[in-house]
């Protein structure tokens, strides 16, 4: 990415950033969250999914002390929620789904206010920073009313990193925005990630928290799974295997079904697919028993399943289950 924004000091972080147990919160007899359980350690970039109204959006507030649980315990940043507040929220970084501006204020003015609110050290120095790092700097004089909203994402961004906290939450940070823009906030938060930033990214853009995230977890009012982008891919869809013949397939189906190893083999034109628990140890027994057989192997390929097919493989076997 060729360091774009420059953010070359890294900062501190702590071994545990966030730590939840059973976690909840009710409104009015409706549960938004229930029993939710985490662990986020320092330099993670921890993607949150989950449905409109799943209570991702809750759990933030939860999360920065701007809302109290209804149940459970967690520590942000080794401070206690519910007991200091007031610590948590100097510390930590929050950009909302919809923040708002100063409109009649300039970015400057809007930015000022919000580093002496912060009590950062040096007010001047740091909204300079953010403003050029951001692409905002030219726009510096100008009423925050007047900007594009991908500009004002950007504004709030700055906002949240002024006070620089080791811990930041994103809640749909590219909603709405064009192409360029969310680019530009993604290779943002690329950047951030690689200077030690802790991040709590809730997100529905499954490309973007594949690319950013370290872990994901799917959320529907209770956690549902927790892991790697990859290992929920194995997980799903298991290590899958495209063949590429010259032939048509049909024929070779059942020579590769009796690799041990193989699972699940099927010819769709010319190509035959499996999968196989450590395809690295099968391929070269499949490929050797395919070209004895007479076939010509045109190319072998390992099958690549997007995040947002492994989530949606998610949500609809919990509906099966549920009906």
């Amino acid at each position: 990415m060729g360091h774009l924004f420059l953010l070359t000091n890294r900062i501190m972080i702590c071994a545990g950033m966030i730590s939840t147990r059973d976690l909840g919160k009710r409104f009015e007899g409706i549960t938004a969250v229930e029993g939710l359980t985490l662990e986020i350690g320092g330099g993670e970039v921890f993607g949150f999914l989950g449905p409109n109204g799943a209570g991702k959006t809750t759990t933030v507030r939860m999360l920065t002390g701007l809302i109290a649980p209804s149940s459970g315990s967690a520590r942000i940043l080794g401070y206690e929620l519910g007991r200091e507040n007031q610590e948590i929220r100097r510390r930590v970084g929050l950009l909302t789904e919809a923040p708002g501006h100063y409109a009649r204020l300039s970015a400057w003015q809007n930015l000022t206010i919000y580093a002496r609110l912060y009590e950062v050290d040096d007010v001047k120095g740091q909204v300079e920073k953010y403003l050029r790092l951001l692409a905002l700097w030219e726009r510096r004089d100008d009423p925050a009313g007047t900007f594009s909203k991908g500009m004002r994402q950007k504004l709030a961004i700055a906002r949240a990193l002024l006070h620089e906290p080791p811990l930041l939450f994103l809640d749909e940070p590219t909603a709405g925005l064009d192409p360029e823009a969310a680019h530009l906030i993604r290779d943002f938060i690329a950047e951030l990630k690689e200077a030690g930033r802790t991040i709590f990214l809730c997100t529905h853009n499954l490309e973007e928290a594949d690319r950013l995230c370290d872990r994901v977890a799917v959320f529907k009012q209770s956690l549902r799974v927790i892991d790697t982008p990859a290992a929920l891919r194995r997980q799903i869809f298991g290590r899958g295997v495209t063949v590429q013949l010259a032939q048509s397939a049909d024929r070779f189906q059942a020579v590769v079904s009796a690799v041990n190893g193989v699972h699940g083999a099927e010819a769709v034109g010319n190509a035959l697919s499996y999968t196989a628990e450590e395809p690295e140890a099968t391929n070269p027994e499949v490929i050797r028993s395919l070209v004895n057989a007479g076939a010509a192997v045109q190319f072998v390929g390992e099958q690549q399943h997007s995040l947002e097919a492994v989530y949606l493989r998610l949500l609809n076997e919990e509906t099966v289950q549920e009906n």
